[in-house]
């Protein structure tokens, strides 16, 4: 078993001026938004969820993203309420958010 059952990464790069990055959405501020809803819940710490920022994930042009360890689950997300659905229906239910997924380019 690993120490959290899910690991939730953040990009929150910062690129140069005029370049596509993640933090450019509010990315920072999205992953402390998503920290203190895990803590609210009171689904922190070992053996449950563990929300991380991230430096680049090499996945901005499909930004905002996050992904979801040890599932490989990526995201996409726009405000708190696609967070919190994410939250709500994978994190703590275990059902992919089929409309935020992001499919992996073949």
């Amino acid at each position: 078993m690993s120490y959290f059952k899910h690991h939730v990464f953040f990009c929150c790069n910062q690129r140069q001026p005029g370049e596509t990055c993640c933090n450019d959405h509010k990315a920072v501020d999205m992953q402390t938004y998503a920290k203190d809803r895990i803590a609210a819940l009171g689904l922190k710490g070992r053996g449950k969820i563990r929300i991380n920022k991230a430096g680049c994930l090499d996945r901005c042009d499909d930004g905002p993203v996050l992904v979801v360890y040890p599932d490989n689950v990526w995201y996409t997300y726009v405000d708190r309420e696609d967070i919190d659905e994410i939250i709500e229906s994978h994190l703590v239910h275990g059902r992919v958010v089929e409309r935020l997924q992001l499919k992996d380019p073949q």
